[in-house]
């Protein structure tokens, strides 16, 4: 994807220094990381990630950062959800920075809809450009899309389209 060293940014609160250690190196190799521990900003939850990929969300970015590592990300992510248990417990939100921005949030409470989630980050990929084309996006649209899962029928759906 480029030479130059691009900036992943995590943001959370109630995560442990194990479990920020093992997403840093995750991505350490590709980028510089910027880590910022927050404050709370969600009653319901007694940890939050956010975790800034500064690359557009395509095919080209997962076979760039590599299945193996994209796979230790979403195994971190689910094993922080299996130590919190039940419950809304954890909020995750992965964030693409590219053209468009593309976002996926989930915070369910179940583990396994939670899991889901998380592996079924990847398979979005492919109906992505479809997804934007059902709402007349352009391609050249330079705004953010927002997936949410949903745990009925066990899918990331698209939630919102923003300028």
């Amino acid at each position: 994807m480029g030479e130059e060293s691009q900036n992943v940014s995590l943001r959370y609160y109630g995560i442990s220094p194990w479990e920020i250690e093992v997403i840093y190196g995750s991505f350490n190799g590709k980028f510089t990381i910027t880590q910022e521990e927050t404050e709370q900003t969600d009653e319901n939850f007694v940890s939050a990630l956010t975790i800034d990929i500064p690359l557009s969300f395509n095919e080209e970015f997962f076979k760039w950062f590599e299945f193996k590592a994209w796979e230790k990300v979403k195994s971190i992510i689910k094993e922080m959800k299996r130590r919190r248990g039940k419950g809304n417990a954890i909020m995750v939100e992965i964030r693409f920075v590219g053209k468009p921005n593309v976002r996926f949030v989930t915070d369910s409470d179940e583990n396994h809809n939670f899991n889901s989630a998380i592996e079924k980050i990847d398979f979005v990929v492919e109906l992505f450009p479809y997804h934007l084309s059902n709402r007349n996006i352009s391609d050249d649209f330079d705004g953010e899309v927002l997936y949410k899962y949903d745990i009925k029928s066990g899918k990331w759906r698209l939630d919102s389209v923003t300028t």
